[in-house]
């Protein structure tokens, strides 16, 4: 596995290099010191969801940070839709405006990131492995830092936070030392437990993650998930997935005639004593609702040795970018010790860090060790490896599958 990560970090490298000689960019990875100098004055227009008041709150912070050392201001602009910020950057190519583009930095997601990437609208490949905090970045646990939803990120953008599929329970009520640590033994664990276990239906995301974490553990090929979705054999992969559905469901909460909500109901039946076991996409989802009075203060988290689902956020150049320099600054500056920390302190944001503690400085990695994350969030080192998430083509087809054999055919 190192190796292979050594290989494809090498390459990315190599193509930064090549790929700024090419372009005549006007900036050279190998000279940091360059990059901060030319940096100073210019305005990052920092493209990012602007949904969330704590999220806007840190990126504020962010902005403060990056004027006061480098003399760079960031300027959040607030989307609902990461797609805006996509069709500025095509707008702006089609026209030939190949500088001094209205984007800079684009908090991006997987669908987006492909878009741009295959039209090329991507700043030059190997950027993000060149940025100094780089060598702290956990690549060898977290394998969605160099697949976005199975596309390679080719240094082409950078981490900045993650999520993971994290399972609850109310330590009150269920022994700690019965819990499941695969799906397999989730599914043994209900057949003992009947009614204490459920989904939320698809498409709801969360629901919609349970299936894929069980198919990337039952699958008999998992390297098909990571490429579209085979027609020819699509029954076959799945049938492992529908099977042990088939067997869940007469065991589940209201034998499976009917689903949670969402999340928000799976949460109030973990209170309400009606389920033993819920998860989440957010290791900080518990702390976040006990300290909200919604969960009691014995429930706890834990996870599946083997892995569980879990993708990476990232950040993006466009290509066109006028404040470059700029950018690469504040996209180092996101991977930073000291920014990953405030951002996985949960008065904060509660984001999972995308850095290995293990390669961080002793002071910082004490540092991390001591944040106070909630009583019932995992520290890093405890949430187990990442299972990447499959190529999207698979869900689509999973949900309509789903939707087939449990609503239509009833």
């Amino acid at each position: 596995m190192r190796s292979t990560i050594t290989r494809i970090l090498a390459a990315a490298t190599l193509s930064a290099c090549v790929s700024s000689t090419a372009t005549g960019a006007e900036f050279d990875l190998a000279d940091w010191p360059q990059i901060e100098q030319a940096a100073r004055g210019q305005t990052v227009y920092f493209n990012a969801w602007g949904g969330s008041e704590s999220i806007n709150a840190y990126i504020e912070w962010v902005g403060t940070e990056l004027r006061r050392r480098y003399g760079v201001d960031v300027v959040h602009v607030k989307l609902d839709d990461t797609a805006h910020a996509v069709s500025k950057v095509v707008a702006e190519k089609a026209t030939g405006k190949d500088q001094g583009g209205a984007v800079d930095l684009i908090w991006i997601n997987g669908e987006n990131f492909v878009s741009m990437k295959r039209q090329d609208l991507l700043l030059t490949p190997g950027w993000a492995t060149q940025l100094p905090n780089w060598t702290y970045v956990d690549v060898e646990n977290q394998s969605s830092i160099l697949a976005d939803f199975t596309e390679p990120t080719e240094g082409l953008e950078s981490p900045w936070g993650g999520a993971k599929l994290v399972f609850f329970y109310d330590s009150a009520r269920t022994d700690k030392e019965g819990l499941p640590d695969s799906a397999r033994e989730l599914l043994d664990w209900a057949k003992k437990n009947p009614g204490r276990f459920s989904y939320p239906a698809p498409p709801d995301f969360i629901g919609s993650s349970f299936l894929k974490q069980v198919l990337s553990e039952l699958i008999d090929e998992p390297g098909k998930l990571a490429k579209r979705v085979d027609d020819e054999t699509f029954a076959r992969d799945v049938a492992p997935l529908f099977a042990y559905l088939d067997e869940l469901h007469p065991v589940a909460w209201r034998s499976g005639r009917t689903f949670p909500k969402n999340y928000p109901d799976m949460k109030q039946k973990l209170a309400d004593s009606e389920l033993d076991i819920i998860f989440a996409f957010n290791p900080a989802e518990a702390s976040a609702a006990i300290a909200a009075g919604e969960l009691p203060d014995t429930v706890r988290s834990f996870t599946f040795s083997g892995g569980t689902l879990g993708n990476t956020h990232f950040v993006a150049i466009p290509y066109n970018a006028n404040a470059k320099e700029g950018a690469l600054l504040t996209a180092n500056f996101l991977i930073s010790a000291e920014a990953q920390l405030r951002k996985q302190d949960p008065q904060y944001w509660g984001d999972p860090t995308v850095l290995s503690l293990t390669k961080l400085p002793e002071s910082a990695r004490d540092a991390f060790m001591a944040l106070d994350l909630g009583v019932a969030t995992l520290r890093p080192n405890e949430l187990g490896p990442v299972i990447s998430e499959p190529h999207a083509s698979w869900m689509d087809r999973i949900e309509g599958e789903w939707q087939r054999r449990y609503v239509e055919s009833n």
